[in-house]
């Protein structure tokens, strides 16, 4: 159909077949790639038993024994167990023993005890299997065996 003008009337849109919003290439697969399903864990009944060791050595009785007294007074029940009785005077091995139980290694530096090695061993197992065991040892920089 012609215009006064000369131009021509519109043109008719050829049909599109496919109205799909173009995607990059690389971004195809991520783009239309359907979800997987979280992996289920596998339940397996495996067994830790993990024991530490601390060893250390007294560098001052008195002061072990000072703070294991005070210990004594503060958790009688803890200190009862460790084999302290309010009537007898409290040995150096008990009352490094008491202090053991009751502090953390960092804190008992500070009471007269000094760090000398420290073990792990552990113990790993299924239901299928024989435990397999690990010992792991160190000792604080600048010590020998």
């Amino acid at each position: 159909m012609n215009h006064p003008t000369g131009l021509t009337g519109p043109t008719p849109l050829p049909r599109l077949a496919d109205v799909t919003p173009l995607v990059h290439p690389r971004l195809r697969s991520v783009v239309t790639a359907p979800r997987t399903a979280q992996p289920r864990p596998l339940d397996l009944r495996v067994r830790v038993q993990r024991i530490q060791i601390d060893e250390l050595v007294v560098d001052d009785p008195h002061q072990v024994l000072d703070h294991a007294r005070q210990a004594a007074l503060d958790d009688p029940q803890t200190a009862e167990q460790l084999g302290y009785s309010a009537t007898e005077p409290l040995s150096l091995p008990d009352a490094a023993a008491l202090l053991c139980a009751l502090h953390d290694t960092e804190a008992l530096t500070g009471m007269g005890l000094r760090f000398t090695r420290h073990t792990t061993r552990v113990s790993a197992s299924n239901q299928q299997t024989e435990p397999v065991s690990l010992v792991r040892s160190t000792t604080p920089d600048g010590q020998e065996d």
